[in-house]
């Protein structure tokens, strides 16, 4: 069976040590993988100096590149985001921002080098939106070569205009334990398929490894 490693992209814009819904959620999923074998840590993206860009890195001590290689070592990437007006994170946008860079990134046999991961999304928020978030952020991460297993995402929004969190709520085992399983569950279960069975390379016509940019 191949060995499985996940990496959280936790896109708080609150720093460490400030407390984080979106945070909590994210470490629920990792207790989840881990039911299933895989391992994996969490990176809260605002402790980092990521820099604004499309490339791998952006030069000038761009924190990047190093969030980069831990990504490029795991098989699963879970994107755990707070709703904010009704959309994900800017941070969040920041990091599928800076992925754009790997429809460039290509492996020996011409398949981008996001081929074969896995990824899934949390969502947390005080407000409507959290299908709208996960839609969005599922699709830009299959645009830059990522595979979504079924049922890959989980999330929490408690009541509009309202003050109480998702960490302050506690875990829902009834509906986001539920859906948290499923994520866990079917990505590890998809991240051993593709690392058993990879896509196919380009053929010899040389089509193309990613969507076009016209």
């Amino acid at each position: 069976m191949a060995s499985i490693r996940a990496l959280v992209l936790n896109c708080t814009l609150k720093p460490s040590p400030t407390p984080s819904s979106a945070e909590q959620l994210g470490r629920e999923v990792l207790a989840e993988l881990a039911t299933q074998g895989v391992e994996g840590e969490m990176i809260r993206v605002v402790d980092h100096d990521v820099r604004f860009g499309v490339s791998t890195d952006e030069g000038d001590g761009d924190g990047w590149p190093a969030i980069r290689a831990k990504l490029m070592a795991a098989q699963v990437l879970i994107i755990a985001t707070p709703i904010w007006l009704g959309q994900p994170s800017s941070v969040c946008k920041m990091v599928l921002e800076r992925l754009d860079a790997e429809l460039s990134e290509t492996d020996a046999e011409g398949r981008l080098r996001t081929y074969g991961k896995v990824a899934g999304v949390a969502v947390v928020g005080n407000e409507d939106g959290a299908h709208h978030t996960i839609g969005e952020v599922q699709q830009a991460l299959n645009e830059v070569g990522f595979t979504i297993a079924a049922a890959a995402a989980t999330y929490w929004v408690g009541e509009a205009l309202q003050t109480v969190d998702y960490r302050d709520a506690g875990p829902k085992p009834d509906t986001t334990g539920r859906t948290t399983k499923a994520l866990a569950l079917n990505s590890a279960h998809l991240a051993r398929l593709l690392a058993d069975q990879p896509y196919p390379p380009p053929d010899a016509k040389g089509a193309a490894v990613g969507p076009s940019r016209e």
